[in-house]
C-alpha cells in the first residue's frame, strides 16, 4: 500500500531509464514529498525510434542519447544509480543489485524488451536486432562492410551475396531500415566505389503477415509498400524465415521454399520481455504473456502489490479495447506520467482512476519525402507525412542539444544526400573469401530458388 500518512519522503525506485522510467522520474522530480532513485544499466537515455538512423550512418549515437544525470541534474530529490537490478524482495520492499539492496515505498519497473528469434537464438550472431547502441553499431558495421567487401570481390556469386541485404520483419523498424539501406545503395554511395555499381544491390523486406505495417490501416500499408518499391526495395509478404545459416536465408512462402545467399541479414521481427518480467512473476506471482510481458492491473500495478508498477514495453495492458497496447514510445511516456501522478494523488489520500492511453496517431518513415501517418481522424502519406514525422521526432528528443544537432544534421543530409556517420567500427574482419566451393554453393542456391527473389 502507498501510505499517505508517512511523514518522511516517499521513496520511489524506478528501474529503467527508457521512455517510461525517465518520464516517471521527471514527473516526480519536483515533488518535495517524494525521493526518487532511478537505476539503469546504462548512464544514458536512448531515443530508440531513431536508432535505425545510427545503423544506416545518418546519425551518431550521441545525437540520440542523453546522459541521465544531465537530464535530471536539476531534480534535487532524484538520485541516479548506474547498476543492474538482479532481484526483487516484494515482501521486504527491496530491489537487489549486485552489491547492495535499496528499499522502496513504490517501485516502477520499466526495463523494456529485447529482440526475439522464436527459439532460434543462434540467429542473433548473424542477424542482429536493433534495441541498443551496440546493436546499431553492429548493423552499421555489417552494412558498410558489405559494400567494402563487394568492392574487392572478383567472384560474381559472392559479390552478389555481399550486395544482398535482407531485412526480416515488416513493422516500422523493418520498413525504416529497408528504406534507409535503399537510399544508401541507390543514392548516397552511388559514386563512391569504382569496381561495383551499388545500385545493383538487392534489398529484400520479408514479412510473415499479408501486408507490411500490420497495425496500420490497409491503405497506408499499401502506400508504404508502393513507396518502398519505388525506392528499389523488394517486399515479400506471407513469407516466413525458417533458417539462417552459412550466409543463406531459407524462406517459406506458402508451399514454396527458397534459399537466398545474403551476407547482410538484419532482424526486425519479434520481441521478448526483459528478465525482470520473470523475476516479478517469481517474486509476486503475477502472470506473464507468451512474450514474457507482465499482465498489469488497470492502474498498471502488479496484482496483489499495489505499490509495484510496470510501464512501457514490459507491461501487457489489455484493459483498453481488449487487446494489449502497442510497444511504442508514446505508450511508455503516458504510462510513466500516469504512474507518477497516481503516486502523488495517493500520497494526498485521493483515489486514482484507471490508466487510459490516448492514441494521438502512428507514424512510419519510408525514405526521403516518403512516410505514412495515421492520426485516427485523418490518414495521409507523402511529403506532408514525412514533414510531420520529422517535427514529431525532433520535438520528443529529450535534450535541446540533441534537437538542434539532429535538425541540422537532417537538413544537411537532405540537401547533400550525404550521410556523415558512415564509420566501420569494431573488428571489421574484411576477409573476402573467393574459394570455389563457396562460389559453387551460392550459384547452386540461386539456381534452385523456388520463390522469385
Amino acid at each position: 500500500m502507498i501510505n499517505a500518512n508517512n511523514q518522511s519522503p516517499h521513496h520511489v525506485v524506478v528501474v529503467g531509464g527508457g521512455f517510461g522510467g525517465l518520464y516517471a522520474a521527471k514527473a516526480l522530480s519536483r515533488d518535495k514529498n517524494v525521493n526518487v532513485t532511478l537505476i539503469d544499466k546504462r548512464n544514458f537515455h536512448l531515443f530508440q525510434p531513431l536508432l535505425y538512423q545510427v545503423a544506416t550512418g545518418t546519425l551518431s549515437p550521441a545525437d540520440i542519447s542523453s546522459p541521465l544525470r544531465s537530464v535530471l541534474n536539476h531534480s534535487k530529490n532524484t538520485k541516479v544509480l548506474m547498476g543492474e537490478v538482479i532481484d526483487i524482495d516484494a515482501q521486504a520492499q527491496k530491489v537487489v543489485l549486485q552489491n547492495e539492496e535499496i528499499n522502496y515505498d513504490s517501485l516502477i519497473v520499466a526495463t523494456g524488451v529485447s529482440h526475439f528469434y522464436f527459439g532460434n537464438d543462434d540467429w542473433e550472431k548473424v542477424a542482429p536486432g536493433l534495441k541498443t547502441v551496440e546493436d546499431a553499431l553492429e548493423m552499421r558495421r555489417k552494412i558498410f562492410l558489405a559494400f567494402e567487401a563487394a568492392e574487392k570481390e572478383t567472384n560474381p556469386a559472392i559479390r552478389r551475396a555481399w550486395l544482398t541485404f535482407v531485412v526480416v520483419g515488416g513493422g516500422p523498424t523493418g520498413v525504416e531500415l529497408a528504406g534507409a539501406i535503399a537510399e544508401l545503395a541507390y543514392t548516397t554511395l552511388k559514386k563512391d566505389f569504382r569496381n561495383i555499381d551499388t545500385s545493383e544491390a538487392r534489398i529484400l523486406l520479408l514479412e510473415g503477415m499479408d501486408r507490411i505495417l500490420p497495425p496500420y490501416a490497409p491503405e497506408l500499408s499499401a502506400k508504404a509498400e508502393a513507396s518502398l518499391s519505388k525506392l528499389g526495395v523488394t517486399v515479400q509478404t506471407k513469407t516466413l524465415v525458417t533458417n539462417i545459416a552459412d550466409d543463406i536465408v531459407t524462406m517459406r512462402q506458402g508451399d514454396n521454399v527458397a534459399q537466398l545467399p545474403a551476407k547482410t541479414i538484419l532482424w526486425a521481427a519479434g520481441v521478448k520481455a526483459s528478465p525482470m518480467g520473470a523475476i516479478l512473476a517469481e517474486r509476486t506471482g503475477v502472470q506473464l504473456d507468451r512474450a514474457g510481458r507482465v499482465l498489469v492491473e488497470p492502474d498498471l500495478s502488479v496484482v496483489g502489490h499495489p505499490n509495484i508498477f510496470v510501464v512501457g514495453d514490459l507491461a501487457n495492458f489489455s484493459h483498453q479495447n481488449d487487446k494489449p497496447l502497442p510497444g511504442v514510445a508514446p505508450v511508455a511516456m503516458q504510462a510513466g506520467n500516469y504512474v507518477a501522478t497516481l503516486i502523488q494523488q495517493k500520497l494526498k489520500g485521493n483515489q486514482s482512476v484507471p490508466f487510459r492511453y490516448l492514441d494521438r496517431g502512428s507514424l512510419a518513415v519510408i525514405g526521403r519525402n516518403a512516410a505514412v501517418v495515421d492520426l485516427g481522424f485523418v490518414k495521409f502519406s507523402g511529403i506532408l507525412a514525412w514533414l510531420t514525422w520529422v517535427f514529431v521526432h525532433i520535438y520528443f528528443l529529450i535534450e535541446y542539444d540533441n534537437k538542434l544537432v539532429v535538425m541540422l544534421q537532417w537538413g544537411w543530409n537532405y540537401w547533400t544526400r550525404n550521410r556523415g556517420a558512415r564509420l566501420i567500427t569494431g573488428e571489421s574482419l574484411l576477409t573476402v573469401n573467393g574459394e570455389q566451393r563457396i562460389s559453387d554453393r551460392f550459384t547452386s542456391v540461386d539456381n534452385k530458388t523456388a520463390v522469385e527473389v
